[in-house]
């Protein structure tokens, strides 16, 4: 005889795409999928856009700062606390005044990139305290793996193309920078800053972009961490569906457990139907619950044995019928009525049990 064993289901490579309960699990780890150079780069994006837009507000709030102290600067008197104390409650209401919409775009736009990407998820697994993040072999190996790598390739093309396209704006306006140079300072810092927005703002367009690598990256560095071994698969299968011992003792058990309830209702039959010695199944009557009689009990052989012997013990009477006793127990489940078909063989021996109690 030749037998055919798979020896992959024995391998260690890892080749299969992770279970959704791996999945679980290192998501509970905190193991997501996550870009934070997306985060990073939107939250530029969006928060130079709102300097554009919001801008005037900005520096008007930064302007009426400026000018409550330009105008009142020469009668403070900054050897008293009480106006210091003040002095601070304005800076603070000033800078807020005039940040207050950029702050708020940061944190929306850094909430729904995050959202979007990881979902509702709080752990702290990745703060937790490890031993092994000193290890300095570890670091060693990290410093030369490929994702450190990688991550210089990433960061020399975003000096490269980053470098190339301010290169290329400055350059492209250069003329209208130095025609600006015959207006006042104020004009001359407003060209400047708008300049500088347009600017930042193609980068941090292009930044986005090049994330959008980084996020394939990171997806593909996250399924290859997550995979799964043959063997890890059939040892998730077991521990899931369980152990086939335990399932034995588990299901041995609830066969005693359900062979004790069904030895408790045997003293409530009203006869024992015998093969004689093979089988034994025990019906009873009561017309307040069924209209037909029903079986409480049946057993084989030697739990036959034991609902005889119960019976005995309980003055149960035992009738002898080899057809119907297997016919009985090979069509009828306990707790099923008796079928039509068998209604007369069952009532004939139920008057001859109830004749009998009688003439006791």
């Amino acid at each position: 005889m030749i037998l055919s064993i798979n020896l992959q289901l024995f391998s260690e490579e890892k080749t299969e795409k992770a279970t959704p309960r791996k999945r679980q699990e290192a998501r509970k780890k905190g193991q997501v999928l996550q870009s934070k150079e997306v985060t990073a780069a939107l939250t530029l994006l969006f928060s130079l856009s709102g300097m554009k837009i919001f801008g005037r507000y900005v520096f008007r709030s930064l302007y009426e700062s400026l000018l409550f102290f330009q105008n009142n600067f020469s009668s403070l008197d900054l050897s008293n606390t009480q106006v210091v104390y003040r002095i601070c409650i304005y800076i603070i209401y000033y800078i807020v005044k005039g940040s207050f919409i950029i702050i708020l775009i940061n944190f929306v736009v850094a909430f729904a990139s995050g959202y979007m990407q990881v979902g509702n998820l709080f752990t702290l697994e990745n703060i937790k305290f490890k031993l092994s993040k000193l290890n300095p072999i570890e670091g060693f190996k990290k410093l030369f793996s490929l994702r450190s790598f990688v991550e210089f390739i990433k960061s020399f093309l975003k000096l490269v193309i980053l470098g190339f396209v301010s290169y290329s704006y400055v350059n492209k306006n250069l003329d209208a920078i130095l025609n600006q140079l015959n207006l006042n300072k104020f004009q001359f810092s407003y060209t400047l800053y708008n300049l500088a927005i347009n600017l930042g703002i193609r980068l941090a367009f292009i930044l986005f972009i090049m994330s959008l690598f980084d996020y394939l990256y990171q997806w593909y560095e996250y399924e290859k961490n997550l995979k799964m071994s043959k063997k890890e698969i059939k040892d998730e299968f077991k521990q899931s569906e369980g152990d086939p011992q335990i399932k034995s003792k588990i299901k041995q058990k609830q066969r005693q457990m359900a062979m004790n309830r069904m030895m408790q209702d045997v003293p409530k039959a009203d006869v024992i139907i015998t093969n004689p010695t093979h089988y034994a199944i025990a019906i009873r009557y009561d017309e307040t619950l069924y209209d037909a009689p029903y079986v409480i009990a049946k057993g084989k052989n030697l739990v036959a044995l034991k609902i005889r012997e119960l019976a005995k013990e309980n003055d149960i009477s035992i009738v002898e019928n080899k057809p119907l006793a297997r016919e009985l127990y090979s069509t009828i489940e306990i707790g099923d009525l008796i079928p039509p078909q068998l209604y007369e063989a069952v009532a004939e021996i139920l008057a001859y049990v109830y004749s009998l109690k009688r003439n006791k």
